[in-house]
């Protein structure tokens, strides 16, 4: 595993701690209205939408599209200097969710609005995974 001390490891609480497992099982989660059925992302306890309660976690696809990006070229701090430059996007999700992650494994200078992505899981520690992206069926354009 590669040394991951000194970065911006996530707090997690009840409300994000079923979230951190998923990820942690390299599923990415995502909750959904029971009521109105209207997915959302970042974990809250009520619908965004209609302000039910009836809120449940669902296992997403994984897959969506590059809304917007920026490549870093300076590092902020040592702990992330041997990833530059790195791609921070945010990331449509299929199910209609914006979430922000990277891109990896893939050139920062190809990253494209509207590319489309697929999730992968970097393993950080033993209780953190942390979901980041890749250009969709990487492995079969390789």
């Amino acid at each position: 595993m590669i040394d991951h001390s000194g970065k911006n490891f996530p707090n997690i609480n009840v409300e994000t701690e079923p979230y951190w497992q998923g990820c942690r099982n390299h599923e990415l989660l995502i909750q959904q209205c029971s009521d109105c059925g209207r997915h959302q992302f970042y974990p809250r306890i009520i619908c965004t939408d209609c302000s039910s309660k009836n809120v449940k976690w669902v296992r997403a696809s994984g897959k969506g599209k590059v809304l917007s990006y920026t490549i870093v070229h300076r590092a902020i701090s040592k702990a992330y200097k041997s990833e530059v430059p790195y791609v921070i996007a945010l990331i449509d999700l299929d199910e209609g969710p914006t979430m922000m992650s990277n891109v990896i494994q893939y050139d920062p200078q190809n990253v494209k609005v509207g590319m489309r992505v697929e999730v992968v899981f970097e393993d950080w520690s033993e209780k953190i995974s942390i979901p980041k992206f890749r250009p969709e069926n990487l492995d079969q354009n390789e």
